[in-house]
């Protein structure tokens, strides 16, 4: 009867020297990609106005910009290099100035080529862990969120990619692998560059 006293205060101590980052969970892992840096990155698209190719011109985000009334073209002469023809003068309509204006740093206004931030992934699901010693890999799903009018535009929500990124366990818990990694741990960038599309 009096072993059972030890040992409880055994286990209670051997609880409190762990850490809620020592056990790689669903909720931690979701949390970890979540909060890493590549993962916030934001989708930007790069404007252009002025003088364009046709390809260019007729590439699928400036058909959506055309759909929507931000941009009109007129036919233009192509300036040496410029290939291939038919080039065309792209300028934003008055409706494109108002999607536009509040996205548009200040002192990029007057360019005719500037980014603006569009959207950002969103965490869908974790969707399996697999642990090897102090080394895991967490396969989830993503999509992106819209962060305004013309990342709404370009980007349907319905499109979901799915990604497998390294973890590893240090003195104070899981860490998701960033940077260079290992081949079979691959890092939070490469999972994102190597992402399928499921949906």
């Amino acid at each position: 009867m009096r072993k059972s006293p030890c040992i409880a205060a055994a286990f209670c101590l051997l609880l409190s020297s762990c850490s809620p980052r020592d056990f790689l969970t669903r909720r931690l892992a979701s949390d970890l990609i979540s909060a890493s840096g590549s993962f916030g990155i934001a989708q930007q698209f790069w404007l252009r106005t002025g003088v364009m190719s046709g390809k260019d011109y007729s590439s699928p985000e400036y058909l959506v910009l055309q759909r929507h009334g931000w941009i009109s073209g007129t036919n233009a002469p192509c300036p040496p290099g410029l290939t291939p023809p038919p080039c065309w003068d792209v300028a934003l309509t008055p409706l494109g100035v108002d999607a536009f204006q509040d996205l548009v740093h200040g002192n990029d206004t007057a360019k005719q080529y500037f980014s603006v931030p569009t959207a950002r992934r969103e965490l869908v699901a974790i969707t399996g862990i697999s642990r090897s010693g102090n080394l895991a890999e967490v396969e989830f799903t993503w999509r992106w969120a819209p962060l305004n009018e013309v990342g709404a535009a370009l980007n349907s929500g319905s499109v979901v990619y799915r990604s497998g990124v390294g973890f590893k366990l240090y003195d104070d818990g899981w860490r998701v692998m960033e940077g260079s990694a290992a081949r079979d741990n691959p890092s939070m960038e490469d999972a994102l560059k190597n992402s399928e599309q499921v949906q």
